[in-house]
């Protein structure tokens, strides 16, 4: 695994470098103090994971990320910052953590227990993201639905965890009124959409009803009702939050 460590503040930077080779020493560790010599150095490179500092002269952390997003929407985001209020920002761009300064071995490593499963080639759960606007990643790669309606389904199916609903019920939640033939429509492109990316189980339709298998997906939702220390560091009070329907109870 190769990982990138990008952070203006040389102090900062060894103490971030210290931790990853602890947590991490298998790994082939790059470290930068300039984010355009970091960006220039690796252009050639497969980057899987990247720890950034946010606030950075030239160019900042959320810049960075964006632009190795771009090379490989795959690569894996870890934000580490002195402040707490770029959670929002970073969650747009898909980070896949957020550590707050001062760096410690037992940050990286409870960040890790998060982010490296998702480098495991056995592991083919969809990631899915309430919170915010919804999405839905294969391999770091948001799905493309070829319907809104599509998505907005199964975003219905994922806000019910794993009950099942009846047509009727989509029916009433999608337009307030019944559309068999489309409604059929968009649960061919669900299924569709999920086979291409070989996760076709994860959608579960029976005679007059369908849901999602809930073992089969990571969601940060249902993270934060597990008391997932980074899921509640995500939620900034936005769930779903392209869709009316939607509201997230904190149980």
């Amino acid at each position: 695994m190769t990982i990138l460590l990008v952070d203006d503040e040389k102090l900062q930077l060894h103490r971030l470098q210290d931790a990853v080779a602890k947590v991490l020493p298998e790994s082939e560790v790059l470290s930068f103090g300039n984010p355009l010599e970091a960006l220039k150095e690796t252009e050639d490179l497969k980057i899987d994971l990247a720890f950034l500092d946010i606030e950075m002269p030239g160019m900042n952390g959320i810049q960075v990320a964006r632009k190795l997003k771009l090379r490989d929407p795959r690569t894996r985001i870890v934000f580490v910052t002195a402040y707490d209020h770029y959670a929002m920002e970073a969650f747009r761009v898909h980070a896949s953590g957020y550590i707050t300064k001062p760096v410690s071995e037992g940050k990286i490593r409870e960040e890790m227990e998060q982010v490296t499963p998702s480098f495991l080639p056995s592991s083919k759960k969809l990631q899915v993201k309430c919170f915010g606007n919804f999405e839905v990643f294969h391999d770091g790669v948001p799905l493309k639905f070829k319907r809104s309606k599509s998505k907005e389904l199964f975003a219905y199916l994922i806000d019910r965890e794993g009950s099942a609903a009846t047509a009727s019920e989509l029916n009433a939640i999608l337009w307030n009124e019944d559309h068999p033939s489309y409604l059929r429509n968009l649960v061919s492109d669900i299924q569709q959409t999920l086979k291409a990316v070989g996760c076709a189980d994860v959608f579960v339709k029976r005679h007059n009803e369908c849901y999602i298998d809930v073992s089969k997906i990571d969601c940060d939702a249902y993270e934060f009702k597990k008391n997932n220390p980074d899921a509640i560091r995500m939620y900034r009070g936005q769930y779903m939050f392209q869709y009316s329907w939607a509201m997230f109870v904190d149980e």
